[in-house]
Formats: structure tokens, sequence, C-alpha cells
């Protein structure tokens, strides 16, 4: 009987230790995306077209209006957690002149992995000019959770 107790409590002691680690997180892909002048990343569901697509906007520049970052990311979900991605964005603008760009968005953690897609439009998209390298970032309030970045970064 005092050997079952013990269990159980030592049980419980492992239980309530885990509950109380921090959050914890990763960034498990990063797929940036052209778009075009209608908003679309492809002209249709397959994913071969997608990627010619692609490439004929690398290709063809003034038929692109934004660019679109999507995120796969996981987090574990807890009570009064803050999570936010942060895509920082490296780029070489007018006159040849590197430019530096940060975007953020607040997300919620869910049970399982979730997509959230950061688009780059208007004038940011103009300003920063030929994106270069990027990073994105996933946060707990101030402290970082996953990363990732391009080979150039």
């Amino acid at each position: 009987m005092r050997a079952l107790l013990i269990v159980l409590s030592l049980l419980g002691v492992v239980t309530a230790a885990r509950a109380a680690d921090a959050v914890s997180g990763r960034i498990v892909k990063v797929l940036p995306f052209f778009l075009d002048q209608q908003g679309r990343n492809a002209k249709s569901p397959s994913l071969y077209d997608r990627d010619a697509y692609q490439v004929y906007l690398n290709q063809h520049t003034n038929q692109i209006s934004a660019m679109r970052y999507d995120v796969w990311w996981k987090a574990t979900p807890a009570p009064d957690v803050k999570i936010k991605i942060a895509l920082e964005l490296r780029g070489i603008g007018t006159n040849s002149l590197p430019k530096l760009e940060t975007l953020e968005t607040n997300v919620v953690p869910g049970k399982y992995r979730q997509w959230t897609s950061i688009p780059l439009a208007g004038g940011d998209y103009k300003n920063i000019g030929t994106v270069v390298a990027w990073r994105v970032r996933l946060y707990n309030d101030s402290q970082l959770l996953g990363e990732q970045k391009s080979f150039l970064w």
C-alpha cells in the first residue's frame, strides 16, 4: 500500500513538472511565393503548375504585384500565451542600397501544426526591392521558440 502511494505521488510530481514547463514551438517550413496582379501564386491547384508559374513570374517581374510567405509552425497551447511570428527580409532597393523589413503577426496556437500567411504587398513590396534573404522567428512574448532562415541569411 505504501509503495502504491509513493508511485502515485511521484507520478503526480512528474505530471505537475511537465505542465509547468515553458511553452515550446518551432517553425516547420517556410514557402515564399510571388503573387501576380490577381493575387494568385498559381493558375491551377497542381504543385507542378505552381512551381512552373513561380518560375514564369520570376522571369517576368513586371507581372508580380506582391510576395507571400506561408509559414508552417507548431506551438504548445497554454493559457496566457502570446505567440508571434516575425518575418525579417533583406532586399536590394533602389540605387543598389540594402533594405531591411520586418513583418510581424500574432497567432493563436492550436492542437496541430498550422499555416500562417504573411503578405508583403503595396509600398512595402516596392520599397524593399528584390528580396535576397529572409528569416522567420516564432516568439512567446520575447522568448525565441523557433527559427528558420534562407541560405543567404
